[in-house]
This record gives structure tokens, sequence and C-alpha cells, in this order.
């Protein structure tokens, strides 16, 4: 068997830096991606075939994936779209240059990625598409509401394109973890001192348990896992016959997943709260 092609997007840390060490030992042929020249230059130091990419723009997006294509003779066997952040902060007090800017990446850019990648998998007959995305792309959070939205957008538009490209032989797989133990958190603080005024809000007493959890060295510390568990379920949606439609990752996530099926609306949002 020929050796598999995969671009990842979002490898600077965490779950996408996980994933490119992993399935470049596994024998694949990965192509990572990050939006800092450092990042990129750390992952090339690691033996890695890395290059810049920011998900906002659509000019950076065509010129890697033509890069990538020159690599590979135009062939491009999985995407895995993964970079993201969180931003905090409640939807009132929240700039809408702030969500703008959390669909920029989180949505639209991958939107972006994946239409400029689809011809590729028409034209070779085949391709799987895999989709980070979080619990919170089916519960929501208060506090969250942004990067709630971004994820529930990701939901939406995975389910369409998995009906879309079924006859294509192109198949779409959501990744859905609760906490993973990586560097968002840190991300996300930035994102929240940057973007909302905390010290003037009415909301200003949770916003200080919310900072106390995202400088917490582990966040949910009894249900976090490690950036392995979601490359498990990664290899699994990469090499399985039969892929499934979802992995709900960490127990919050299989939890939740019953929880929305089973609960009243009223009864979960109670129970939501409380986190």
């Amino acid at each position: 068997m020929s050796t598999q092609s995969i671009l990842i997007t979002g490898c600077s840390s965490g779950i996408g830096l996980h994933a490119v060490l992993t399935l470049s030992a596994r024998g694949y042929q990965v192509f990572a991606t990050a939006r800092n020249p450092q990042d990129v230059a750390e992952l090339q130091a690691k033996g890695l075939t890395a290059y810049l990419l920011d998900l906002t723009s659509t000019e950076s997006i065509a010129q890697t994936l033509a890069k990538i294509l020159e690599e590979t003779g135009g062939k491009l066997d999985f995407l895995f779209n993964n970079g993201a952040y969180g931003q905090p902060g409640a939807l009132e007090d929240l700039p809408t240059q702030a969500l703008k800017a959390q669909f920029d990446t989180n949505v639209f850019g991958w939107h972006e990625l994946t239409r400029q990648v689809i011809p590729v998998m028409r034209k070779q007959g085949h391709g799987r598409i895999i989709q980070c995305s979080s619990v919170l792309g089916f519960v929501s959070m208060a506090y969250r509401g942004a990067y709630n939205a971004s994820k529930y957008a990701i939901e939406g538009l995975t389910d369409t394109l998995r009906l879309e490209l079924k006859a294509a032989n192109i198949a779409v797989v959501l990744l859905q973890p609760g906490p993973i133990n990586t560097k968002f958190r840190a991300n996300a603080l930035t994102a929240f001192q940057s973007n909302v005024d905390i010290n003037n809000s009415v909301h200003k007493a949770q916003y200080q348990q919310q900072i106390e959890r995202l400088t917490s060295e582990k966040s949910n510390a009894a249900f976090t896992l490690e950036a392995i568990d979601v490359t498990k379920a990664l290899i699994h949606a990469l090499e399985s016959k039969r892929p499934k439609v979802r992995y709900r990752i960490t127990t919050p996530t299989k939890i939740f997943a019953v929880l929305k099926r089973l609960l009243p609306s009223r009864w979960l949002d109670q129970l939501l709260a409380k986190g």
C-alpha cells in the first residue's frame, strides 16, 4: 500500500502536535500546519514537514495547499481540521468583531480549506475529512457562547457534508472531545483578556471564577484526558473500513450526549449552569 497523505491544521501544540508526531511515526506522509512562523520552525526542527497556514486568509490556504499537492503529485488522502481557539466571555460583553474573529478561524477557515480539498478528493475517487468539534458543539455552557456557536456551526456543516459527499466516496467524520489537557485554556485566557472589559462587566464575579479555571494547571481534573486519547480516535477514523460518524471522547461528552436526548431542556440548563 502506498504511503497515505494527511494535512493537519493547528499543529503548534496539543491535539494537532500529538497527531502529527504519532501519524508520522506510523508511516503517514504528514503535512503539519500552523499560523505562526516560530511554530512552523519548531515543527520543522522536529523533523516534520510543516507549512505556514493562516486559516483567516484564503490566499494563505490556497498557497499552502498548492505546495502540499505539488509534493504529493496532486493527491491528498485525508484532511484533519483541527486548528481553533476559544473566545470566552458573556455574549453581551463580546464585541461583534471578536465573534467574527472566532468564526473566521474556527468555521470559515475550515470551510475554505475543505472547499479547496474536496475537488482533489473527488478527482482521485476517495478521501476522508475529519473535523475536530467538541462537547460544546452540541451542549452550551455560559461564558463560552462564541466557541459554542462556532462548534455548533461545524457540527451542522459536517452533517451536511457527510450527506453531500457520500456518493463521491468521501467520508466526513466528527471528533467530539471534552476536556483535554492542552494549551487551549492559556490561549483562551489571552483572547478573554484582549476582548472583554472584565472589570466593568456585570459578570465580573463570574469572570473571576472563569479566570481561575483558565489559569489552573488542569481543568476538571477527574475527567480531563490527554491528547493521545484524541489521536486514538483519529487513527480509527482514518484506518477503519467503516469509520464512526461521531467519536465521543472523554466521559463528559458521552454523558451529555445521553442527557441531551433524555432530559427536558430546563433540566439540562440547570445541570449545565452548575458547570
